[in-house]
């Protein structure tokens, strides 16, 4: 039956991107905001199962969501809802399907390994921020087991020194309940063994996402400080699912 399920979804996957491609096109065509990106993910979110629940008011533009880290999931739910971009560890990429679908919403795939390349990936943030997109970092650096908090890095957060006018930050806590210990990507699973496991999933599961009370990076001492008061208050949050 897993395998059943895994070819259903597979399939309920392409033919929901042919048509949000060919949508996709027309409105390009007619020289509109496309809103088929953030809808398709939103969409294959809710193939794989997930069934999202908002908690708080998430913000559309000038933000930096500062969020914990429990799958690719997060990245397809996230986008449906709020129409971020992403800062996502490089592993993300090499997952087929997956590492494509991420790309959908302008993506950064940041290698853990590489600290050479953050001076040029705090400079595409920073063009990002300026045109007052929205914008998701992941600050523990891979995903966890979703009871746990790791230590957040706060290098990314450099895009905010200074912060760009007007920009906040709003603390992100993501939830699978029950479900939790099915979809964490924890360890050194591969991304593709990951995704099949999730795809043959039975059922569906809540999602929530706990839009947290923004707050403004001026007040802090520095990035390290704005990362420790958004821990802070992820790990304040009430658990929700």
């Amino acid at each position: 039956m897993g395998s059943i399920r895994l070819a259903l979804r597979l399939t309920a996957m392409l033919l929901a991107l042919l048509i949000a491609l060919v949508l996709h096109g027309l409105w390009r065509l007619l020289r509109l905001p496309s809103p088929w990106p953030r809808l398709l993910l939103g969409l294959i979110a809710r193939i794989v199962g997930a069934r999202r629940r908002i908690v708080g008011q998430p913000r559309r533009r000038d933000v930096v969501f500062v969020a914990n880290h429990l799958s690719w999931i997060d990245i397809l739910l996230i986008a449906g809802a709020t129409g971020s971009t992403f800062v996502a560890k490089s592993e993300l990429a090499k997952a087929p399907l997956v590492g494509w679908l991420c790309t959908l919403n302008n993506t950064l795939f940041v290698s853990r390994e590489d600290r050479l390349q953050v001076a040029s990936q705090i400079g595409r943030l920073r063009d990002a921020l300026a045109d007052g997109w929205a914008i998701t970092i992941f600050p523990e650096g891979t995903t966890g087991d979703g009871k746990t908090l790791l230590p957040f890095k706060s290098a990314l957060l450099a895009v905010l020194e200074p912060p760009p006018p007007g920009v906040l930050i709003q603390p992100l806590r993501i939830d699978y309940g029950a479900a939790t210990d099915d979809l964490a990507w924890v360890g050194d699973e591969p991304g593709q063994h990951h995704a099949a496991r999730v795809l043959r999933r039975r059922g569906s599961f809540v999602a929530t996402l706990a839009f947290l009370e923004p707050f403004d990076p001026l007040a802090f001492a520095g990035r390290k400080a704005v990362a420790a008061e958004a821990r802070r208050r992820i790990e304040a949050a009430p658990a929700r699912g």
